[in-house]
C-alpha cells in the first residue's frame, strides 16, 4: 500500500526524521489559507500515487499571494498517469543547498533490507542506475542490524553522501531512525528524494514516498485507514478480495494464468512473439470455475483487449475445472475476441474434452499459444 507524501511525512515526524512542515488540502481555499498561515514561499504539491508530479505541472512554487488560488486549482483539475488530484500538500519552499538521494527498502535479488544512496538527489534514480550504475551505493543489512545499528558501517555510507562530518552524523541518525520506522511499521519502502541540506547546512528530509507491506496491514489498522481508494485500481481490489492476483497492463492480449512464475514466463513468451499483454492474472491454486468466471470480468473490462491467452498447468489445479469456468464464462456473457487455451496437468485431457466443439483456439506448448494471441493482437 502506497502513502501519499504528507502521509509519509507525518510518520516520519513521530520517528524525529526532520522535515518541513506541511498541510494536505482538498480544496484550493485550503490551500491558500495553509500557503497564508505559513508564509511565502511555498510549494504545492499534488498529492497522487505516481511518479513524474513535477513534470505533469503538478508540483509548483508560489510566491506571490496573487497566484495562490490560481495555482492551486490548476494542480487540483489535473490528472496525472490517469489519477486524478484530488488533494494537494502546501509546504514552505526552503532554501537548498546541497541534494542526495536515500531510501532504504527490501531487495529481491539479496534477500535483505538494503539501505541506497546517490549523492545526485532529485533525479530518477532509476534513470541513474542505467545509465551511471557507479555512482548507485548500496548497503545491505540484516534486520537485527536495522534494531541494533551497526555505526560504523552507516557513517561510512553517509560519509560518501555528504563531504562535512556534520552532515554524515546527521544522515547516520536519520539512517537509524529510517530503519526502526520500516522495521516497526512493516515497510517495503521509505524513500527520501531528494535528501538536502538546507542554507544552515542541516539535513533535511525534503520529500517522502513509503510503501506498506499489504500482507502486514492486519497489524497495523491505523495505516490501512490512510488508504486512499481514489488512488488504488479498483479493478486490482476487487480482484484480490475474489482471490485473484490483478495488475492492469498497457497492452492487448488479456493472460489467464494458474501461478505468479508462470504468469510471469506466459508475459515474457508473449512478448517474445511479438505481442503485447494487457495484465497480469494469477488465479492462483484453487479448482474454483467461479475464479475463472471472475477472471473473465476482468480481463474483458480492458476494451483495448483483443485476444486472450489462458495457460494453465494443473498441479493443485485441476484443468477440467478450469474448463469448467471457462464454459460458464462463455455461457453467461459475451466474449467477443478470440481465446486461445493451452491445458497440461492434472486432468488435463477431460479438460481438453470439455473444450471440443467449441471455437476456442488450442494449444499444447505455450509458445504455440503465445504465438497465436499475437498474431490476432497484429491483426486486430
Amino acid at each position: 500500500m502506497k502513502l501519499h507524501e504528507y502521509q509519509a511525512k507525518a510518520l516520519f515526524r513521530e520517528y524525529d526524521i526532520p522535515c518541513p512542515p506541511d498541510c494536505a488540502a482538498d480544496s484550493a481555499d485550503e490551500a491558500v489559507k495553509a500557503a497564508n498561515e505559513m508564509g511565502l514561499p511555498v510549494v504545492i504539491k499534488a498529492q497522487v500515487h505516481v511518479g513524474g508530479r513535477g513534470k505533469a505541472g503538478g508540483v509548483k512554487v508560489v510566491t506571490d499571494a496573487a497566484e495562490l488560488q490560481s495555482t492551486a486549482e490548476a494542480i487540483l483539475s489535473l490528472t496525472i498517469k490517469e489519477l486524478p488530484v484530488r488533494k494537494v500538500m502546501v509546504t514552505p519552499c526552503l532554501n537548498i543547498a546541497t541534494e542526495v538521494y536515500l531510501s532504504v527498502l527490501l531487495d529481491r535479488s539479496s534477500r535483505s533490507v538494503m539501505f541506497v544512496g546517490c549523492a545526485d538527489g532529485g533525479v530518477e534514480i532509476e534513470e541513474t542506475a542505467k545509465t551511471s550504475p557507479e555512482k548507485i551505493l548500496t548497503l545491505e543489512c540484516t534486520s537485527t542490524e536495522l534494531k541494533e545499528p551497526n555505526e560504523a558501517k552507516l557513517l561510512e555510507f553517509a560519509q560518501k553522501l555528504f563531504e562535512g562530518e556534520s552532515q554524515a552524523q546527521e544522515t547516520v541518525e536519520m539512517m537509524k531512525k529510517m530503519g526502526k520506522l520500516f522495521i516497526e511499521k512493516d515497510a517495503s519502502l521509505i524513500e527520501i528524494n531528494p535528501l538536502i541540506t538546507d542554507d544552515k547546512g542541516t539535513v533535511i528530509a525534503l520529500d517522502a514516498k513509503m510503501m506498506i507491506d499489504d500482507n502486514a496491514l492486519f497489524r497495523h489498522p491505523e495505516l490501512e485507514e490512510l488508504r486512499d481508494m481514489d488512488s488504488e485500481d479498483i479493478d486490482e481490489l476487487e480482484a484480490g478480495e475474489k482471490g485473484l492476483s490483478f495488475i492492469r497492463l498497457d497492452g492487448n492480449i488479456g493472460c489467464m494464468v494458474n501461478g505468479a512464475g508462470l504468469a510471469m514466463a506466459t508475459m515474457d513468451t508473449i512478448k517474445h512473439f511479438g505481442g503485447n499483454p494487457a495484465n497480469f492474472l494469477d488465479v492462483g491454486g484453487s479448482s474454483n470455475p467461479e475464479k475463472v468466471v471472475e477472471a473473465f470480468k476482468l480481463i474483458l473490462k480492458d476494451e483495448n483487449v483483443k485476444s486472450i491467452l489462458i495457460n494453465i498447468f494443473g498441479g493443485i489445479t485441476r484443468c477440467d475445472d478450469i474448463a469448467n469456468g471457462i464454459l460458464e464464462s462463455l455461457k453467461v456473457m459475451d466474449v467477443p475476441v478470440p481465446i486461445v487455451v493451452r491445458l497440461v496437468g492434472t486432468n488435463e485431457k477431460e479438460g481438453r474434452a470439455l473444450l471440443e466443439g467449441t471455437k476456442l483456439g488450442t494449444a499444447t506448448t505455450l509458445e504455440d499459444g503465445a504465438t497465436q494471441v499475437a498474431k490476432f493482437g497484429e491483426s486486430a
